[in-house]
């Protein structure tokens, strides 16, 4: 037969201390002093006792967990950030809870819901374009919710993120100090991503005297390749690629070299991100730094500060940068002197 799992009672009875001493234990231990401490550690093992996140919940009236928002999990950029914010919340004895929305503002606002429902004491969520049914959520409970990956001093919600107009045009700028004008740029989807919409609509009003085309592909390797594919054939007089990715600007690299087009010397191509593997790629990817593992540290302390003490927080911004690597050149020029292989560790 299976034995009656200990509970938080069993514990301070074997321990001879009270039931809220030993709540004390497990949620404050700084509040006990040592002997204490041990004595109910020593309790809690001999009865193999495992704490209920449940029960835990119903006597402190805390779950002590934060909801995270994210499109998806494909995409290595977002799996750096959550694992930053998650080692942070732990520091905070916060626990994490994920769920992915695949970009889609309605599956957000009901995901949302579920989040509050199971008890979330606050919510992290990628962008600021949401629907209004999410902000109602937020209102009505009072959650404490923050907005990353962009940078809006002005808007309703506190904001932990970069400027993206800023990042595309380090991004144009780097191809046009390199003598490019005819540049095309590969972007996923604008409607359901104000990250990658705000990037677009930059380049579209400040083309630095740059002929630009833009090509909407799905952000994937494939998008990046079919991409490429639809360059190639419209406009064939193309010196430079810029994709709003490095996920399309893998795939748009691995087309060209399909095609037999070298990179630097038959096209330069650039990226977005500073995904891990783009330093590695042959040859690497010149692309712009986006700093999320930083955005997670400073996203899992905002939400923290928030929860546990009240303290709204500023907004954040978080500087990108380029980071010069081997697939762009000078225009004309065929290979590069110099190359430079730098990481990207925030």
């Amino acid at each position: 037969m299976t034995k009656k799992r200990a509970n938080l009672r069993d514990v301070a009875a074997a321990a001879g201390v009270s039931v809220a001493t030993a709540s004390r234990v497990m949620n404050t231990p700084e509040a006990v002093s040592e002997a204490t401490r041990q004595k109910v550690q020593a309790a809690m093992d001999s009865l193999r006792f495992m704490p209920s996140a449940a029960a835990r919940a119903i006597n402190s009236g805390r779950s002590r967990f934060v909801g995270a928002l994210v499109p998806t999990l494909d995409n290595a950029i977002f799996a750096r950030y959550l694992s930053r914010l998650e080692s942070q919340l732990d520091k905070h004895r916060l626990s994490l809870v994920v769920s992915t929305t695949d970009g889609i503002p309605e599956i957000e606002a009901e995901k949302a819901r579920t989040l509050i429902n199971i008890g979330a004491e606050g919510l992290i969520m990628s962008g600021i374009t949401h629907r209004p049914a999410l902000y109602e959520l937020i209102n009505r409970g009072g959650i404490p919710a923050i907005a990353t990956s962009y940078y809006d001093p002005d808007f309703a919600l506190p904001t932990i993120g970069y400027d993206n107009a800023a990042a595309a045009f380090t991004a144009l700028s780097h191809l046009t100090g390199l003598g490019h004008s005819r540049i095309s740029v590969i972007h996923g989807p604008t409607e359901t991503n104000d990250r990658t919409g705000t990037r677009v609509e930059a380049l579209r009003r400040r083309p630095d005297g740059a002929k630009i085309e833009f090509y909407l592909e799905p952000l994937s390797i494939e998008g990046g390749c079919s991409g490429v594919q639809r360059v190639l054939e419209a406009r064939p007089d193309t010196t430079a690629i810029l994709c709003m990715s490095d996920v399309q600007a893998t795939g748009a690299l691995y087309e060209l070299q399909r095609c037999d087009i070298s990179v630097p010397g038959g096209l330069s191509l650039l990226g977005i991100d500073d995904l891990p593997g783009s330093a590695h790629l042959c040859p690497g990817l010149t692309t712009v730094h986006l700093p999320v593992a930083r955005m997670g540290l400073a996203a899992a302390d905002a939400i923290a500060g928030w929860v546990e003490n009240g303290t709204v927080p500023e907004p954040v911004l978080l500087e990108s940068r380029l980071v010069n690597r081997s697939s762009t050149g000078r225009l004309g020029d065929v290979t590069l002197t110099e190359v430079t292989r730098t990481g990207a560790a925030d």
